[in-house]
């Protein structure tokens, strides 16, 4: 663990946890199983970290984020490495999420230098001063996933800095060897405390963070019954809470599209990191006329990918992140076939070490198949029908989630009523799962509310105060009594 700049090399607590290659199912590495005692002091060293970054100079702030993506830059090649063993998707994705990481903290290292507030006009311009304060909470848990462990960290960890907060981070088990290495060698020159390393189980070290009366915010990305719990364990001690939860994004292809070029978006949209996305498209409405064209047009694509480790040239899926995972797909693949869907293609485990699992594109799926409703964090294509596009907006919102929507089209009106009408976080228009570092990230609904990027990134972790000064101390006429000085009636 890293706790105030040094490495703990055990837990209070005892035991470790193995990081295992998904492609290779071999160990590589572990990591101590921290729990509560971990957990009090990390947030003890943040704590007394907290007033010093606070009033660290916004300036200083910047440079220190802009010193650890230069460490980060000269690390690039082994942190790659590490991460595709550690997590598995293939090297040129991971070579995206560190790039998209360090995005990250160069693009709020400079706007963390841009404001702490504004003046208002007051009711009295000549002797009074009106401020809004933007101050950070002080100290804030990150919990994060093991999908894109360096780039969801860097959503959470960089904004919270540049506010002038100290972090406790609680990565994923599964992938805690590279988030490790990154904070202990590319941000070491950080004040000791003002970031922390707890690594363990949700269950533990998570629930612990969580719970701990110190830690003000709380910033998750993960499944909706983990963000569920930990609002009920926060809500007592009204902690804020910043949540990005489950996605089942639809992907509509629009009855003008081009069948070949959807269906090149589509591959990219459900299969980057085997599917293992918030934003994966996991509901696929097509109209009911193009449904045999397109979904051979899709099952060309997905017949040419290539399975295998991510460190391997050519690869362009890797491995699911651990078996339970592909168990899910699994389940969810037979309970449709089971209600009248059809395997297209794949559908299966290749017979090869690793948590694999085929790209599989399916059709005659129904709305209220489980493939169709809850999240499958996998590599299909679920295929439904649509008669008229009016008719989408309604099925895209049946959802539960709103984390985001594709629609491939050229048609203005239809694009616009689209947009106005679905209520996700995200709309792409014809290019899908592309992120603007400048524009909020997040859902709607059960996808939990938060928002990740632009300047709304940055407000999650500043709290608001009203500043009221007047540079007299006289007396005010409005004050008690009332009528005072006038005449008895």
């Amino acid at each position: 663990m890293w706790i105030a700049n040094q490495r703990i090399d055990a837990a209070a607590t005892g035991g470790w946890i193995d990081s295992e290659d998904p492609a290779t199912e071999e160990v590589i590495g572990r990591v101590p199983a921290g729990g509560a005692a971990d957990v009090e002091r990390a947030v003890a060293a943040a704590r007394d970290a907290s007033d010093g970054w606070r009033y660290t100079a916004a300036n200083d702030r910047a440079e220190l984020l802009h010193e650890a993506v230069a460490r980060s830059t000269e690390q690039h090649d082994e942190l790659v490495e590490l991460l595709t063993r550690e997590q598995g998707k293939a090297r040129p994705e991971q070579e995206e999420e560190a790039e998209w990481a360090l995005t990250s903290l160069r693009y709020y290292a400079e706007l963390g230098r841009n404001g702490s507030g504004r003046v208002i006009p007051s009711g009295e311009p000549r002797s009074q001063l009106n401020m809004v304060l933007k101050e950070p909470y002080g100290v804030v848990g990150a919990i994060v996933p093991w999908n894109y462990p360096l780039l969801l960290l860097a959503w959470k960890l960089a904004p919270a800095l540049a506010a002038g907060n100290t972090v406790v981070i609680k990565p994923s088990e599964l992938t805690s060897l590279v988030t490790l290495r990154w904070i202990e060698s590319c941000f070491d020159h950080f004040p000791p405390g003002v970031i922390n390393v707890v690594t363990g189980t949700g269950a533990e070290a998570g629930e612990a963070l969580v719970a701990h009366p110190d830690v003000r915010v709380i910033a998750m990305t993960g499944s909706v019954a983990t963000g569920q719990r930990i609002a009920s364990v926060a809500a007592p001690m009204m902690k804020h809470l910043h949540l990005e939860l489950g996605g089942k994004d639809a992907f509509v292809v629009g009855p003008d599209a081009d069948l070949e070029t959807a269906a090149d978006a589509l591959a990219y949209a459900a299969l980057l990191n085997a599917g293992q996305v918030c934003t994966s498209a996991e509901r696929v409405l097509v109209p009911a006329g193009m449904r045999d064209g397109f979904a051979e047009a899709v099952t060309a694509k997905v017949a040419d990918l290539r399975l295998g480790h991510g460190l391997d040239a050519g690869t362009d899926l890797g491995p699911m992140a651990a078996d339970r995972f592909r168990d899910k797909v699994t389940a969810h693949v037979e309970d449709a076939v089971s209600r009248g869907a059809r395997v297209v293609t794949g559908g299966g485990r290749p017979d090869r070490p690793g948590w694999f699992f085929e790209p599989t594109v399916l059709v005659d799926v129904d709305d209220d198949m489980v493939i169709a409703t809850e999240e499958t964090f996998g590599p299909t294509i679920p295929i439904s029908t649509y008669d008229r596009l009016d008719e989408v907006i309604g099925r895209v919102n049946a959802s539960t989630m709103g984390l985001g929507a594709t629609l491939r089209s050229s048609d203005p009106l239809a694009i616009k009523r689209f947009y106005e009408g679905v209520k996700v976080g995200t709309v792409w228009i014809n290019d899908p799962l592309t992120d603007n570092y400048a524009g909020p990230f997040g859902g709607m609904k059960m996808t939990g509310g938060g928002r990740e990027l632009g300047p709304e990134g940055l407000e999650t972790f500043l709290e608001t105060k009203h500043v009221h000064w007047d540079f007299s101390q006289d007396r005010k006429d409005w004050w008690f009594p009332y009528g005072a000085g006038e005449d008895d009636v």
